[in-house]
């Protein structure tokens, strides 16, 4: 992987590939900021995760809602309220499910165990799916539209839950999916590319994987240990971006992001938040 942008964040996450402006957007959480290669974004309170819902806004995730975020003037409207009489905790990882919806997670922000929740926004009501969750993380969607996909780094797991063909919500028990535990990996962000695979980015092993129910199918290495995000992105879906942190890392290019072109398999556009 080489170096897409060299300005490292203490927390880079969130990587969106925008398929109307063909633009990749990502965050630095602990510097409360959205990046994109042309311009910066600074906020008041962490942000951490977004959806697209058209040329000109996003649907981003703070630590205490969810907003409607004018690119152009960056101006942000409250969509709904998220944790926001919970002073420790923050949003962590998100993304927008094939029905329109957006799933966003909470952890604490000392990543104090049990202290998190995951939660689906669709259509103007915001509902918990799953609630103890220490780090909420690998949010993403099969191809199909019949899984969703989410992990608990704590655990070491990434699970699955089947969703309701109408409207996406879930509608049978989660079940692991992955079981990492014995490779004593930490499942951070991932996302499934068009052929259904999951591509897992591993904190604190800096590595970005991808796997099937079968198991691992390969790995990259990537240049920062604390590696947190993948995104597909680029006009045919086959480059593949990844971001880090810099916390708790020495490393060189720690907190930097990266890329890798001409990928052998196409991602899935990111889809649409309808509000």
């Amino acid at each position: 992987m080489e170096i897409y942008d060299d300005r490292a964040c203490a927390l880079g996450e969130g990587p969106l590939w925008h398929p109307q402006r063909q633009e990749l957007f990502w965050f630095d959480i602990l510097g409360k900021q959205l990046i994109s290669k042309a311009q910066v974004w600074n906020f008041d309170e962490h942000v951490s995760a977004a959806g697209w819902i058209d040329q000109d806004r996003l649907l981003l995730a703070s630590e205490t809602a969810l907003w409607e975020f004018n690119i152009g003037s960056g101006h942000k409207t409250r969509v709904v309220v998220l944790e926001a009489d919970n002073l420790l905790n923050r949003s962590n990882d998100g993304r927008a499910d094939p029905y329109g919806g957006f799933w966003i997670g909470t952890m604490g922000k000392n990543a104090e165990d049990y202290a998190g929740a995951i939660y689906r926004y669709y259509r103007g009501a915001l509902r918990v799916l799953f609630d103890g969750i220490t780090v909420s993380n690998a949010i993403c969607f099969s191809p199909d539209g019949l899984w969703a996909y989410f992990s608990d780094t704590h655990s070491r797991t990434i699970q699955r839950v089947p969703l309701d063909e109408t409207d996406g919500w879930p509608n049978g028990d989660a079940e692991i999916y992955l079981d990492l535990r014995a490779d004593k990996l930490n499942p951070d962000g991932a996302v499934v590319d068009a052929q259904g695979r999951i591509w897992n980015a591993q904190w604190g092993a800096g590595r970005l994987a991808c796997y099937d129910a079968g198991g691992l199918i390969e790995a990259f290495d990537v240049p920062a240990m604390q590696t947190t995000c993948p995104a597909f992105g680029g006009a045919d879906l086959k480059t593949m971006f990844v971001t880090s942190a810099r916390v708790n890392s020495a490393t060189e290019h720690a907190g930097k992001t990266f890329w890798m072109d001409n990928m052998e398999v196409a991602g899935q556009a990111e889809h649409k938040v309808i509000l």
